[in-house]
């Protein structure tokens, strides 16, 4: 009898322990880590290319790092970083090896030269943008590259024709701060930077962004100087066939790819040409700013 009267005391004690627990909140305790971030399923791919066969840039590194770095903090796309051009391509490679299929979006870190594409992979290359209506980003020497390929010039928008002033404090004109990549520049600025002076390009087939202003510039016995209208572009864009198309000479040196404004202007850009944020591309006519003293 001792025994069932001992179970039946153990047996009430445990509904009684059981049912206080129940009434009585938990602390908190200590906090669980935050489970791993699962990546978004509008996750973009963007393929980062930074092959040279011309003069070699010290910033290219640091360009495509800076561009891996934006996606993966931000979660909005995830970089693959190729200093060749295999996966510029429609074909199967194989060996897990992706292709243009994947891709969402291009960014030509400095490219110079005349890059290793076969015909296929430039017709591959065109139709990416053109008719899939996929995106384009051109760093800084992007149009100091493929000059025996004329379409690439019209894709991108023009070529390298010399920096006049090397790397210098330019000054430089907002002109439409209305666009995403460059809403947060004042309408005029300095940049420590090298600024190309664009040849076989033209203002009325690119929507200008930023520019320098001609009327802060020295003429003086630059031999570098080809432009006879000192109309020369910082960044501008553009639309080829269905794709958006960015382009910058800012970023020339290491030290840009440490500036805030440098660094989310291309930010920007790539969502910009991803499609996510909308932004004009129509032309404009040049700024009356400082013109007259550029002539």
């Amino acid at each position: 009898m001792r025994q069932i009267r001992i179970a039946l005391y153990l047996l009430s004690l445990l509904i009684t322990t059981t049912l206080c627990a129940a009434q009585t909140p938990r602390s908190a305790g200590p906090a669980l880590p935050p489970p791993p971030q699962q990546k978004s399923i509008h996750l973009k791919h963007v393929l980062v290319i930074g092959q040279t066969k011309g003069f070699e840039h010290d910033s290219v590194s640091d360009g495509m790092a800076a561009i891996y770095n934006m996606g993966h903090e931000t979660g909005l796309w995830e970089a693959v970083l190729r200093t060749d051009t295999e996966l510029i391509t429609n074909k199967n490679l194989g060996r897990n090896a992706k292709n243009l299929d994947y891709f969402d979006a291009m960014v030509f870190v400095s490219t110079t030269g005349e890059l290793d594409l076969d015909d296929s992979q430039k017709q591959d290359m065109m139709s990416f943008i053109r008719d899939e209506g996929k995106g384009f980003v051109g760093v800084h020497a992007a149009l100091d590259t493929n000059y025996k390929w004329p379409e690439y010039g019209e894709m991108v928008g023009g070529w390298f024709d010399q920096h006049p002033w090397m790397t210098f404090n330019a000054p430089i004109i907002n002109e439409d701060p209305s666009f995403p990549a460059v809403r947060h520049f004042p309408r005029e600025f300095v940049k420590y930077d090298e600024i190309y002076q664009p040849k076989q390009w033209s203002r009325e087939k690119v929507n200008v962004l930023l520019s320098l202003d001609p009327g802060k510039l020295d003429y003086a016995n630059n031999p570098r100087i080809h432009r006879q209208d000192h109309d020369f572009a910082v960044a501008w864009a553009k639309m080829y066939g269905k794709g958006r198309v960015f382009y910058s000479t800012l970023g020339h040196t290491q030290e840009a790819w440490n500036d805030p404004d440098v660094r989310k202007m291309y930010f920007e850009a790539i969502r910009w040409v991803l499609g996510m944020t909308e932004g004009s591309t129509a032309s404009h006519p040049r700024p009356q700013t400082g013109t007259s003293a550029g002539k």
